[in-house]
């Protein structure tokens, strides 16, 4: 990586930039990854929160991978990864308020990882002042991604360099819609206000992989996801992908993502009228606070 680039990156990533990060994100996936990949033994395997919150030897060894190459290339700017704010939360506040932030998810569905389970990726979010303004998703077992910066379309790169535009569903009829909702990480009050709810859609679901439900809806293949757990390594890539998709991404009260919101619900959807149509549905929820204890 070129030691001549500015400290801050004011306008947007450039095209050799977004090269840069794609590759250091596919090295620590082939180096860190990968190899571990249905080998890990059960002392690679830790819980942080809960039994289901899981941490590997992937994700921390992926995660500094990444974040040294992130240094090297915009030594100014904040890097967060996912197992670094669980050590110091206070870094989530500092990348909100931040010029430039990097916010890396090394391996997005670690509980799926740790189980043998190819749904998981790698998702690097950049921000400025807590507003997504590059995201990526990569997938590592297919070695593929799908990318989008703020001024640009949403895209999907192939294994062989196949480069798509991306373009979400049509959406259409409530009853029509298939969505993704983590009712199981909101609380118990939300939960019971939300579970009467889904009947109303055709389908619901959850991947246990923000990074595969993005990439889902990124290409069309779900209507909506709806989320009360505001992680920014979860959300700011996908929530840009989805916007440049041509969906719309924002809180279910109607305010802008940005990454400092730390509350309330996060609601992408395939374009304006589907995204007013799922909101009204979900509208009990604002009654109840979306985040288990």
């Amino acid at each position: 990586m070129s030691q001549d680039l500015p400290a801050i990156v004011t306008g947007p990533l450039s095209p050799a930039q977004q090269t840069s990060l794609i590759n250091i994100v596919r090295r620590a996936a082939r180096t860190e990854i990968l190899p571990r990949f249905r080998g890990l033994s059960t002392g690679q395997i830790a819980t942080k929160s809960g039994p289901h919150d899981l941490v590997t030897e992937a994700d921390t060894a992926a995660e500094a991978m990444i974040a040294r190459g992130l240094a090297r290339m915009f030594p100014g700017a904040t890097i967060i990864g996912e197992e670094a704010a669980a050590t110091d939360p206070s870094l989530r506040g500092k990348a909100a308020e931040a010029e430039l932030a990097f916010i890396i998810d090394p391996v997005d569905g670690t509980w799926n990882f740790a189980h043998g389970l190819g749904a998981f990726g790698v998702i690097l979010a950049a921000t400025r002042y807590g507003r997504p303004v590059f995201g990526l998703i990569y997938d590592p077992l297919a070695d593929d991604y799908v990318i989008a910066d703020e001024s640009g379309p949403a895209r999907h790169v192939t294994a062989t360099g196949r480069d798509t535009r991306l373009t979400m569903s049509g959406g259409g009829p409530v009853a029509q819609l298939d969505g993704y909702v983590h009712i199981n990480h909101m609380a118990k009050p939300a939960q019971r206000l939300l579970a009467p709810l889904l009947p109303e859609f055709a389908r619901t679901g959850a991947l246990r992989c923000s990074a595969h439900e993005y990439r889902m809806a990124a290409l069309g293949h779900t209507d909506f996801i709806l989320s009360g757990t505001l992680n920014p390594w979860d959300h700011a890539a996908g929530v840009l992908i989805c916007q440049r998709a041509g969906g719309v991404a924002k809180m279910l009260d109607g305010a802008d993502y940005t990454i400092a919101r730390e509350e309330g619900y996060l609601l992408s959807a395939a374009n304006e009228a589907t995204w007013d149509a799922v909101a009204r549905v979900l509208a009990p929820l604002q009654e109840a606070a979306p985040a288990a204890g």
